[in-house]
């Protein structure tokens, strides 16, 4: 078997995008390697593949023990494949914080970037690697949905000049229009159980040794989410018991807006949301403001706090 390469679990644009370049890139530079997803294309993903005429990556399968692996936009195990640890990491493309241990040497390329498509791009300058028309419009796509169209803090100057560079290549003269319409595809949540928003883009943190979900929605229009609040509220419920979590958390994103309104379940995460981020907790939301990125300004407040 080819090396497989995969993004997070509960994937979004930047995991599945990232797994299909990394892979053809690999692939260009003398390592056969195939692309693979760890769970369900999200709309906005749907919306990118089709664009571009890419097909999606078909779900992973059962890898046996000693199999060779790549892994993108993640390194934690918690949000990786069930049996990550019998397999042999060879290289990791992540732009997250580290949290790993490798018996092995293995390539790993981090860097603090808005998105891995950013590392990507780079990877093919260095390398003098040609950037084919659709993988510039998957990396562009992730980079636009990563960085909300540079309006995350998470954005840095890189992204923006690689986004520029490979908007040329793919021939998106207006990426702010393009950044619209990946945000309506992400927005369109009319045929999604509240379980499957939810898992829109979920992960699992350990906090003071402790197991946490934190989930995002980023939507340009949140009164549709807000309308099924009700839903939303017992399908966090209903992963807090199956997963045994000590907390859990879904931040609805108003895109355009930039605001932050995050879903409390309960007492323990009123506490934690009123603690860490001295929010004020009414109708079950708790108001975070403009936190609007999980890595840079959710997760290491909680880290901080829970610690």
């Amino acid at each position: 078997m080819t090396l497989a390469v995969f993004g997070h679990l509960n994937p979004d644009t930047d995991a599945i995008t990232s797994a299909l370049v990394y892979a053809s890139f690999l692939g260009k530079t003398g390592t056969p390697a195939t692309a693979y997803r760890l769970g369900d294309l999200n709309n906005e993903t749907k919306f990118v593949l089709e664009r571009a005429k890419v097909q999606a990556p078909a779900p992973v399968p059962a890898l046996e023990k000693g199999s060779e692996v790549a892994l993108t936009d993640h390194n934690e195990a918690a949000q990786s494949i069930a049996n990550l640890g019998e397999l042999k990491i060879t290289h990791i493309v992540d732009h997250h914080k580290i949290n790993l241990s490798s018996s092995e040497p293995l390539y790993l390329r981090f860097e603090p970037l808005g998105c891995t498509g950013t590392i990507l791009a780079k990877l093919y300058v260095e390398n003098n690697v040609h950037i084919e028309v659709w993988e510039a419009n998957l990396m562009l796509s992730a980079i636009l949905s990563d960085t909300l169209h540079f309006h995350s803090p998470t954005t840095t100057p890189t992204d923006r000049e690689m986004g520029a560079y490979l908007g040329q290549i793919a021939g998106v003269s207006d990426p702010e229009k393009y950044a619209l319409e990946q945000f309506a595809a992400k927005s369109d949540l009319g045929d999604m159980s509240a379980s499957q928003m939810l898992r829109t883009d979920y992960k699992l943190f350990t906090f003071g040794g402790k197991s946490y979900g934190l989930g995002v929605l980023e939507s340009t229009n949140l009164s549709y989410a807000l309308g099924r609040k009700a839903e939303l509220l017992q399908a966090m419920q209903d992963e807090k018991d199956e997963q045994n979590l000590a907390g859990i958390f879904l931040s609805l994103i108003d895109i355009l807006e930039e605001k932050n309104l995050t879903l409390v379940l309960g007492p323990d995460e009123q506490r934690v949301l009123e603690g860490a981020f001295n929010a004020t907790v009414k109708d079950d939301l708790a108001d975070l403001g403009p936190l609007i990125s999980r890595k840079k300004q959710i997760v290491p407040v909680l880290e901080g706090y829970l610690a």
